[in-house]
């Protein structure tokens, strides 16, 4: 999904093989663009499975936070779901860590490696039963 502060901006679902990079969007709040146009948001299902090419900066709101996280994967979550007007958009690392997405740096490159399962999706097909 995306957050409540990018609801202004043009945006599209992400789609597995997508080469994002994150961005500050002019509401001042940073999500991930599209690869053909870095002013369209690209809006992620939770349980997205993302990629970095190196360890992932953010940005250090105590100076005994690191600025990067030791880790080049990431899935997509939605957290403070009780707080309307909070920061929803966040990445859970390996180790269990979650970070706001508008907390990343600028500039970033990831690729969407998988979509999460949706209901839809996951339901085998039904055999037809044959008749006696």
């Amino acid at each position: 999904m995306c957050d409540y502060s990018l609801e202004s901006i043009q945006s599209r679902p992400a789609k597995v093989g997508d080469r994002l990079t994150t961005r500050l969007f002019r509401t001042q709040t940073r999500g991930f663009a599209a690869p053909e146009n870095q002013h369209v948001a690209v809006c992620l299902l939770p349980g997205t499975e993302l990629s970095f090419p190196n360890e992932v900066r953010r940005i250090r709101l105590w100076p005994w936070n690191a600025g990067t996280i030791k880790h080049k994967t990431a899935i997509f979550r939605e957290i403070n779901q009780g707080i309307p007007r909070a920061h929803h958009d966040a990445l859970e690392f390996p180790d269990g860590q979650i970070v706001l997405l508008t907390l990343l740096h600028e500039g970033q490159q990831a690729t969407v490696l998988q979509l999460p399962a949706t209901l839809e999706r996951s339901k085998a097909p039904q055999p037809h039963k044959a008749k006696a």
